[in-house]
């Protein structure tokens, strides 16, 4: 059997094949306009990787804010549970998992397996992925380059709330003349700031790992844990964390 996971984010949408012992292949895709747009060329993908996700020989479980968009799913199943399922995987004991996406930031806590509590960051983008990126886009260069230029520079103080008076701040920033890599710094330490915060107001006694695509990020969360004074994690896996899950969930369910 073969279990699949699907997590279609706001940015990028996550896949992972699970065989019921490991993982066999896994992949990601930009999310397009259309959840049904991306939910079909994740299937097409799927049929290149020789994996018929119309057999019954597979299952797959649905996640993410585009889940019910993935029509040929046998099951679609909330964004906590299949992130506290894939981060207790990863570490296999109980755990803090801070989890930053695109467009929003959670805080999982994971005992025995199962989620106990959690805490969401607010509607404003700022504390997220996508702020980077905007950010990062404003100094013209991406998310990586961002964290290159601000290993080298002195963070500038970002005080704005919300993205789009931070950009406008920058933007101010940019036109004092300061160096690319000091505002650099400043809108990293402005996320850090705020992951750090709804970190603390959840809660840190356990293990924490860090999932999502910023996990990837020495940088990202080396400063995170300088922020916490715990260490955080990672994961060679841990941008697909949500699709782990939702492969493990498919794998309990359809076994």
């Amino acid at each position: 059997m073969n279990y699949v996971g699907i997590d279609i984010g706001s940015t990028a949408a996550k896949t992972l094949v699970f065989d019921g012992e490991k993982v066999v292949a896994s992949f990601i895709l930009p999310t397009s306009w259309s959840s049904k747009e991306t939910a079909a060329r994740i299937k097409e993908q799927l049929y290149n990787l020789q994996y018929n996700i119309d057999s019954p020989d597979t299952k797959t479980v649905a996640t993410g804010y585009g889940r019910i968009s993935v029509d040929f799913a046998d099951k679609i199943v909330t964004e906590i549970t299949c992130h506290g399922k894939g981060g207790f995987y990863l570490l296999s004991q109980d755990c803090v998992i801070i989890d930053v996406g695109g467009q929003d930031t959670k805080i999982i806590s994971v005992e025995n397996g199962s989620v106990t509590r959690f805490l969401m960051n607010d509607k404003c983008s700022a504390g997220t992925g996508k702020f980077l990126e905007i950010m990062a886009n404003r100094l013209e260069t991406d998310v990586d380059g961002l964290f290159d230029l601000a290993q080298n520079g002195t963070p500038i103080p970002i005080s704005s709330m919300c993205t789009v008076f931070a950009e406008s701040e920058i933007i101010s920033h940019i036109g004092a003349g300061h160096a690319r890599c000091d505002i650099a710094a400043g809108i990293v330490e402005s996320v850090i700031n705020k992951v750090a915060l709804l970190a603390q107001r959840h809660g840190i006694d356990q293990k924490c790992i860090l999932t999502g695509g910023l996990s990837q990020s020495s940088y990202f969360r080396e400063q995170l844990s300088k922020k916490l004074r715990k260490k955080v994690y990672s994961h060679k896996l841990g941008k697909y964390a949500g699709a782990l899950g939702a492969a493990l969930l498919a794998a309990e369910k359809f076994h």
